[in-house]
Order: structure tokens, then C-alpha cells, then sequence
């Protein structure tokens, strides 16, 4: 009976709002390899501060740990996944600023790990440069883990500072 609290008009709202966010990302991604197959691996688009080229990540975020040993790579993505249902949780018990935080990184590791689990690997096309010094290549979900991140952190700094 407890859990039937968690199941009301706002449960419906987040879940809807999850799922915009987790389709913004599928599309996007579906949208690049689909533009990267026309453009047989070429630039998608080609900038001075900007380029969109698609990249296969099967490291973690921004592409580290990227390592060609399967049974890694598999503990890897079961971490991750242990991971999102700890933030499932911290979802269902947190409110207001926190709670929307948390949706959108559990809404970016969702979209992430739904590559990793299905292609085995991440599709990244986002690349901001500045003359040849290039940041990481990121992906839509990757912004909202980002932002989450940034946002819980920024919680944190003010929820400090009250006290």
C-alpha cells in the first residue's frame, strides 16, 4: 500500500515528462546515424566552433574507460543500470527542484545506457571547438545528465548556505 502513493497524477506527469526527454535523445541520435550513413561518415556539419560528426562511445561519459575487453564492458553497463535504479529511487522520494534534478540525469543515463544495451556502444555527434582544441563529443542525453548534475550541485551550494 505504501508504493500506491507513488502512483498518482504527478507520478503521470514526471513519467510523461521522462519519456519526452528520453525521445528527445532517441531521435536525435536516430537522426545523426541516419545523416552519417548519408553522408557515408563524413561531417553531418562542418563549423567553426561547431561540428556535428557522429562518434561510436563504448567508454563512459565524455569517453573514458573505452577498453575492447567484453566482460568489462558488460560490468560496466550492469554498474550503470544498478546506478539508474538508485536515482529511480532517490526520485520517488524526493520533491521540487531535486526531483526534476534527478529526472534529468536519470532521463540521460536511460538514453544512454538504452544505446549501450542495444548497440554497444553511444552514439555522440556533438563537437564544440575553438581552433584545433576540440571538448569532449557529447550527446543530447549527455546535456541532461549535465544539467541535473549542475542543478543538484547548485542545490546543494544553496541548501549549504541556508543552513
Amino acid at each position: 500500500m505504501k508504493m500506491l502513493r507513488y502512483f498518482n497524477k504527478s507520478f503521470t506527469l514526471y513519467s510523461a515528462f521522462i519519456l519526452s526527454l528520453f525521445a528527445i535523445d532517441r531521435i536525435t541520435k536516430i537522426y545523426v546515424i541516419h545523416l552519417d550513413r548519408i553522408n557515408l561518415q563524413n561531417f553531418i556539419l562542418k563549423s567553426e566552433y561547431l561540428n556535428i560528426r557522429l562518434f561510436w562511445n563504448e567508454g563512459i561519459a565524455f569517453g573514458l574507460l573505452q577498453l575492447q575487453e567484453d566482460n568489462f564492458y558488460n560490468i560496466l553497463t550492469t554498474i550503470i543500470i544498478f546506478i539508474i535504479l538508485i536515482i529511480l529511487f532517490m526520485i520517488l522520494r524526493n520533491r521540487g527542484f531535486r526531483k526534476f534534478s534527478l529526472i534529468l540525469i536519470f532521463s540521460g543515463a536511460l538514453g544512454n545506457v538504452y544505446d549501450r544495451i542495444f548497440f554497444k556502444a553511444v552514439p555522440d555527434f556533438i563537437d564544440f571547438h575553438i581552433g584545433e582544441f576540440h571538448w569532449f563529443i557529447f550527446n543530447v542525453a549527455d546535456i541532461f545528465i549535465t544539467l541535473g548534475v549542475v542543478f543538484m550541485i547548485i542545490l546543494e551550494i544553496y541548501e549549504n548556505k541556508k543552513k
